[in-house]
């Protein structure tokens, strides 16, 4: 499914290159200047710092990712992927700075990352030396199996690299499940239920984490995560702090999204229906970014500064 929305073809030992090729090829279709973040995935690790490959359901090497983003450098920029539990960790951290990676990915709940462990919070000091964002996938997982430790996608988890003083950015501002409300009950047995969106909109209102806490807009308009949508379009207060990103290939992905459904929400107007139904068929990056800035509730849009991204990810431009 995902190799047919990204056009792989049917060429395994071409896959690769025709995946690369096809982003080139939609990101060429953009302005000049627009650039797009190409993200490594490392495997699950034991605590031990043992690699899984029996838990780990795909890998993109930091080195790949690297690399294909060197070959195109007016298009490409990358985001590394370092589990914390490896024994090298530090050492590959330090070497994706050196090489150009503008952000650190996790999604603790496939690669089995509790962020309250030991390892994660010395691995936030790296990367607080580091001046590296980290995005992470907090919410419900419902892509990628892997661990399948879906505990581990509490939003409120977020409060361990927060407090350490690394800016992080939620990963589809939570907005898929629900999680055990741990300020009211410690103990995830008893404490009740509350929407993931709910409890990263908790942290977003502590003044504590204003200058650290970001949400990332990817998937958002999928079909089911759509209900989120009014929330995040009328919170103003979030303006300044949500940042633009596509999850490719899933844009690709028709059945996942329901631009009709955004219609009769009350989200898009009919008239914006006939170029997002035909940008589906050529280019999924401008369908997801042309539909985001298309969305309105009670006069409410996403402001335009979630789509210019790279200030953050690149702190010279922000002054840093």
């Amino acid at each position: 499914m995902f190799f047919n929305a990204a056009c792989g073809g049917e060429d395994e030992e071409k896959l690769d290159g025709e995946v690369v090729a096809r982003i080139g090829h939609l990101v060429d279709e953009f302005p000049a200047g627009a650039k797009v973040m190409l993200l490594a995935f490392d495997h699950t690790h034991d605590p031990d710092g043992r690699r899984r490959d029996d838990l780990t359901t795909f890998a993109v090497p930091d080195a790949y990712a690297a690399r294909v983003a060197a070959s195109r450098p007016g298009r490409f920029e990358w985001i590394a992927s370092i589990h914390p539990y490896r024994r090298d960790a530090a050492e590959a951290l330090a070497r994706a700075k050196s090489g150009g990676a503008r952000a650190v990915k996790w999604l603790p709940q496939t690669m089995a990352i509790d962020l309250g462990s030991s390892a994660a919070k010395a691995f936030y000091a790296q990367l607080k030396a580091a001046d590296l964002p980290l995005i992470v996938h907090v919410g419900e997982e419902q892509a990628v199996e892997g661990a399948a430790r879906h505990e581990l996608g509490n939003p409120l988890m977020l409060r361990h690299p927060l407090d350490a003083g690394v800016r992080v950015v939620a990963a589809h501002c939570a907005s898929l499940g629900e999680s055990p409300d741990l300020d009211a009950d410690p103990d995830p047995a008893k404490a009740p239920s509350v929407r993931n969106v709910d409890l990263f909109a908790r942290l977003m209102r502590d003044e504590r984490y204003r200058a650290l806490l970001f949400g990332d807009l990817s998937a958002v308009t999928q079909a089911n995560r759509a209900d989120v949508l009014p929330s995040i379009l009328e919170a103003s207060s979030w303006h300044g702090r949500l940042l633009n990103g596509s999850d490719y290939p899933l844009p690709g992905i028709m059945p996942i999204f329901s631009v009709q459904g955004l219609v009769r929400q009350g989200l898009l107007d009919e008239g914006n229906v006939p170029v997002l139904k035909a940008l589906r068929h050529v280019n999924p990056l401008a369908f997801d970014f042309v539909l985001k800035r298309s969305l309105r509730w009670k006069g409410a849009a996403i402001p335009a500064g979630a789509f210019e991204t790279r200030g953050f990810f690149d702190r010279r431009t922000a002054g840093a």
